[in-house]
């Protein structure tokens, strides 16, 4: 096999397990569900990866990898602090829109993970936490704020409101972002 080959089918196999991890959350899915939706044996899945572990950290990295760079193509556009925050709230919360089942699946499946599990996505947080408090660094440089705190509140908020948009059904993106600014006290 090329290397291309091998590598468009790793491709294929991550994006199919997406798609059923997002609808049917990762403890619902068995790697004979994505050998199945693929067309592929079980052998050839276990070529490409040793175990629905793995599979599921690949696609995390890489959705929070895609979040990471949404949130700074976004912000890196304006100059402004105001303005910096509005497009970090505004990504964020685009980019979970996006990606909702997903989001949906690892807020609602959390706590049932494995512990081994469970520590990659809290490193993979952990991660995007600290870019973000880079990004709070930046936006409050003229404040005496906490950034560790503003950022941990701040996913926390995210994550809260995207969990109640997939409940709801309703986001105002401009709604929020006036009111977080607020409550944040950007002048």
């Amino acid at each position: 096999m090329s290397r291309k080959f091998i590598k468009n089918t790793k491709e294929n196999i991550l994006d199919i397990a997406r798609n059923l991890f997002a609808e049917y959350t990762y403890l619902c899915v068995s790697m004979d569900d994505i050998a199945n939706k693929l067309n592929i044996t079980k052998p050839a899945l276990y070529y490409h990866f040793k175990g629905k572990k793995e599979l599921y950290k690949e696609i995390l990295e890489k959705v929070f990898k895609e979040l990471e760079t949404e949130i700074f193509k976004a912000i890196n556009q304006v100059q402004d602090p105001k303005a910096k925050l509005c497009q970090l709230i505004n990504s964020y919360l685009r980019y979970g829109q996006k990606e909702k089942f997903l989001i949906k699946s690892l807020l609602l499946c959390f706590a049932k993970i494995d512990s081994s599990l469970k520590k990659e996505v809290i490193n993979f947080w952990n991660k995007l936490n600290l870019s973000l408090q880079k990004v709070f660094e930046e936006i409050f440089s003229t404040s005496q704020k906490d950034v560790k705190t503003v950022s941990s509140l701040f996913v926390s908020i995210m994550n809260g409101l995207l969990l109640e948009q997939l409940l709801n059904n309703s986001l105002d993106l401009e709604q929020i972002s006036k009111k977080l600014i607020n409550i944040l006290e950007i002048e």
